[in-house]
């Protein structure tokens, strides 16, 4: 087992950061690699089940977010964040605590990220039921120096997990 490392996949709520992290998943595991996606939808329902999104709130939560894949990037996990993380200083975070990261911004036109609002929480914004949304009513700030860019308006999920590895191969992050 070789030492391990992050990928923080950032956007946008509804942007694709999930989709491509499955996808990416599935092409670590075939490189061999133990993966673990931490996606902030499901620690969301454990470490903070009933969320107020406060900047307390997701500063604590992305820390928490940070230190767990830390500790699995030193097991020689692969782990895979999806997570917005609104504010770099969460992402820079976990940048300083995981030797080997990098980070993937996942752009995609709010419109977009609108139209596929799945869980609602743009409807929720729009009808001043949420005050709290990433790129409406609160700050997204999208990485100045991602190591990756995927335009999920533009490109399939597989296409942008094989960019992705690329990435990750020619850091020397995986064999082969």
């Amino acid at each position: 087992m070789g030492p391990g490392f992050g990928v923080w996949i950032t956007g946008l709520p509804a942007s694709g950061k999930s989709t491509l992290a499955h996808a990416l998943a599935g092409e670590l595991a075939a490189a061999g690699c133990e993966t673990e996606i931490l996606d902030s939808d499901a620690l969301r329902q454990v470490l903070t089940p009933n969320p107020t999104y406060s900047d307390d709130e997701r500063d604590a939560f992305y820390a928490a977010m940070a230190h767990v894949g830390e500790l699995l990037a030193r097991h020689g996990v692969a782990v895979v964040f999806a997570a917005t993380a609104n504010r770099r200083l969460h992402r820079d975070r976990a940048r300083r605590r995981i030797e080997r990261f990098i980070e993937v911004f996942v752009d995609c036109p709010l419109e977009l990220c609108m139209s596929r609002d799945s869980k609602g929480i743009y409807r929720m914004a729009s009808a001043g039921r949420s005050t709290t949304v990433p790129g409406v009513q609160a700050t997204y700030e999208p990485p100045e120096r991602p190591e990756v860019v995927v335009r999920s308006d533009r490109e399939a999920p597989a296409a942008a997990a094989r960019r992705v590895m690329d990435v990750l191969r020619a850091r020397g992050y995986l064999s082969g």
